[in-house]
């Protein structure tokens, strides 16, 4: 009995124990950062003097900031902008590394080489201080046009998003020159198939295993990529907790309370470890050359 492709590759992903379980726990961590504040109530906002500062207890799991704000709560709220900015981020890569990819590995002459040259010149530019300098001039305009939340999302979901397309651009190219010259693409080509159609339905489909693993480690990168312009200062506004955010404001407190710093860091370590162990996975599970 014949099973489909994605049935083989779940049935080789599932083998692969730390990523199963990685899977388990990043989907635990995802239920609880959306679900999670409809059970714990406590405003993010909301202060308390006399609990400044507490450590950990039944009454603040995660313990308090120095406005005695509850930090479980803070993180319930920052772990879905953080999740958000990375699979946003994640999605701008992949749409945009995909659509140049293919036009390049599609093209012969000078537009694969156009193509090529501008994906190296993206892949030689030092990102973070042009993150730095493309926020500097952007996010004013940004937050009059979108509100102060929504211009800073949308600014750094572009700005993380078009600094992750090239490997993904490099990777469908690479793809689609080895698909192209397959017996099935010849087939198809020889019936008569539009390039269009011998794109969409034959080759980016058989490309889409590496794209995938890629959109993995892509998350990751920007989750990291937005918790450090949280951290220096420069992501969302101070009113907004974001995780990278909450590192930033616990940074002079680390000496008298380690644990408001150590919650957030240790999402971020987790949420990030976890989606790399999951694309480490699924790597394996898409990778017909490799038996299991």
């Amino acid at each position: 009995m014949s099973t489909s492709p994605w049935a083989e590759a779940w049935r080789r992903f599932r083998r692969h124990k730390m990523a199963v379980f990685s899977l388990g726990l990043l989907s635990t961590l995802v239920l609880l950062v959306l679900f999670g504040p409809l059970f714990w109530t406590v405003a993010i906002d909301e202060i308390d003097f006399s609990a400044r500062l507490a450590t950990p207890s039944l009454a603040h799991p995660m313990g308090t900031d120095d406005l005695g704000q509850d930090l479980f709560a803070r993180l319930l709220y920052g772990g879905r902008i953080s999740l958000a900015v990375g699979l946003a981020a994640m999605l701008m890569a992949i749409f945009v590394g995909v659509l140049i990819g293919a036009i390049a590995g599609m093209s012969r002459g000078w537009v694969d080489t156009a193509l090529m040259w501008l994906t190296d010149l993206f892949l030689s530019l030092p990102q973070l201080p042009l993150l730095l300098l493309v926020i500097y001039l952007f996010r004013d305009s940004l937050k009059e046009s979108f509100g102060p939340e929504g211009g800073v999302f949308i600014l750094i979901v572009l700005v993380i998003g078009g600094f992750r397309w090239m490997p993904v651009a490099r990777l469908v190219r690479a793809q689609f020159f080895s698909l192209r010259e397959k017996e099935f693409v010849e087939a198809a080509r020889a019936l008569g198939a539009s390039t269009p159609r011998q794109v969409t339905r034959h080759i980016l489909p058989n490309s889409l295993g590496p794209v995938i693993v890629a959109g993995t480690i892509d998350v990751a990168a920007a989750i990291i990529a937005e918790s450090t312009l949280s951290f220096l200062g420069l992501g969302f506004p101070p009113d907004i907790p974001t995780w990278g955010r909450i590192l930033f404001d616990s940074k002079d407190y680390l000496d008298i309370a380690p644990h408001w710093a150590l919650f957030p860091g240790l999402a971020i370590f987790l949420t990030v470890l976890t989606i790399n162990f999951i694309g480490d996975g699924l790597r394996d599970a898409l990778d017909p050359r490799k038996v299991m």
